[in-house]
């Protein structure tokens, strides 16, 4: 059982860290593409892992929840990208763009492990540790932006219907932030959160990566 968790660990360890990463990352060029350098001069416009990692959410957090679910739930997260968003230059419409940018960067990071994956197979490379990991990628990213897009502040999602809501609606809806983490956690333990929000929202994730590779699907098929 040990040397199983250790593998399991090995083969999503890569998968969640570029996840989380790319996440943080996509915020903060967002932000400063619209008119916010705040995550820009500190550093969080990277690649480097390092200037993300949060030790309790990127680390902690996942390995804990793996065990506590028996691997059926695994999330994590970076540190927080600081966003001012009153130096956006359109802070209504801009700052949904930018709580999106986290997601969809999720998304593309799916397909890429998709492709990947798909590679392995044209290539005949049957090497179990690499076509589990290539799965993994696709499965961590699609989790991770749906977590991400329930509609509740601080989550990106909440964040999304912010924007959408008028302005007084929006500042009541926002001081649900505090308690946002809270209550989805209540979602998750109570058997809630998942087969309402996240499978459903995945299986569709699923479905759009699918028919966004069928042409390479075909392509490898055709070669074998």
């Amino acid at each position: 059982m040990f040397d199983n968790l250790i593998q399991n660990l090995a083969v999503y360890a890569l998968p969640v860290l570029f996840a989380i990463t790319l996440h943080e990352a996509a915020h903060a060029y967002a932000a400063r593409l619209f008119g916010d350098s705040t995550a820009y001069m500190l550093g969080r416009v990277s690649l480097n892992p390092a200037r993300h990692i949060d030790p309790l959410g990127t680390i902690a957090m996942p390995v804990v929840l793996y065990l506590l679910t028996g691997g059926a739930f695994l999330f994590g997260y970076a540190k927080p990208v600081p966003v001012m968003f009153d130096r956006l230059r359109n802070p209504r419409w801009h700052a949904m763009l930018v709580a999106a940018a986290g997601p969809a960067s999720n998304l593309v990071q799916s397909l890429l492990w998709g492709i990947l994956a798909l590679g392995l197979q044209a290539a005949g490379v049957q090497e179990a540790f690499f076509v589990k990991m290539a799965s993994a990628g696709v499965l961590v990213n699609l989790v991770i932006a749906a977590f991400n897009l329930f509609p509740l502040p601080p989550l990106d999602g909440g964040r999304i219907v912010t924007s959408l809501l008028p302005a007084r609606q929006a500042i009541t809806f926002g001081r649900l932030e505090p308690f946002g983490f809270i209550i989805v956690m209540v979602l998750v333990m109570t058997h809630v959160f998942v087969p309402y929000w996240l499978s459903p929202l995945v299986n569709v994730f699923y479905g759009f990566v699918n028919l966004l590779l069928t042409p390479l699907v075909s392509l490898v098929a055709l070669a074998h």
